[in-house]
């Protein structure tokens, strides 16, 4: 039995306006499971496969009241391909952000509902994993991260430390997912989360099963009756654990 993670879940005030703002930063494409719910994937998927992480957005009327310790790095080939990306992000409705980064080569910037996320440098280690480099986790304890995130996925630990940790599908394609140390502790629900998705086949349950085994625990965030489990990871981050695909 494995997971995988497939999306992330991002609460917005407005769906529709910020699924707007980032299907054009990305370059994806935006569909719609009903009211409150918006979508975006890339052009031409066929969900759910590793080379690229969703986003699902839900709208949620509370506030945002600090700095997430879930966001973005968004990928670039070149020093004018980063200045053209953060220009064009601006004028979709992007503003820059201090988060205490000081003299860094790469760009922080908010979306229209105040979500941080990261315009890198070129790096070669990003050269092939499309327009979101990672996917990145603040933490207290990056090789504690490491051992629970990777037994709880099939993913591959590529880089363990005590200040990140780095994970990625064992295909070696789609963005990262990176654990990185902060002495900030987690205070709120996060507005962004991870989704995984078992295999076609396994047992949902049991997964849940397993992955309460390695530390995770179960946790009511309001989310009622629904198909999906939440729990949150050893450091307290919520994540859902959707049906079989």
């Amino acid at each position: 039995m494995a997971t995988r993670l497939v999306q992330i879940h991002m609460k917005a005030h407005d769906d529709s306006a910020l699924g707007r703002f980032w299907a054009q930063a990305l370059g994806w494409s935006l569909s719609s499971e009903g009211p409150g719910v918006t979508s975006l994937e890339p052009e031409g998927f066929t969900y759910p496969d590793p080379t690229a992480v969703c986003i699902g957005i839900v709208a949620d009327p509370s506030p945002k009241t600090v700095k997430n310790r879930v966001h973005l790095d968004l990928a670039t080939t070149s020093a004018a391909h980063q200045a053209d990306l953060v220009a064009r992000l601006e004028n979709l409705g992007a503003t820059p952000v201090d988060i205490g980064q000081g003299d860094v080569p790469w760009t922080v910037l908010a979306d229209p509902e105040g979500n941080e996320f990261c315009v890198l440098e070129p790096r070669p280690v990003y050269r092939d994993t499309g327009p979101v480099a990672a996917v990145v986790v603040d933490c207290t304890d990056p090789r504690a991260m490491a051992r629970f995130w990777g037994e709880a996925m099939d993913w591959t630990v590529h880089v363990v430390t005590d200040e990140c940790a780095v994970l990625r599908s064992a295909k070696g394609v789609g963005p990262y997912l990176e654990f990185l140390r902060t002495p900030d502790a987690k205070t709120a629900r996060n507005r962004i989360h991870l989704d995984l998705r078992p295999y076609p086949g396994d047992d949902q349950a049991a997964e849940v099963d397993r992955l309460r085994a390695l530390g995770a625990v179960d946790i009511d965030i309001g989310q009622g009756d629904v198909p999906w489990t939440v729990l949150a990871d050893p450091e307290g981050n919520e994540f859902c654990v959707l049906t079989p695909m």
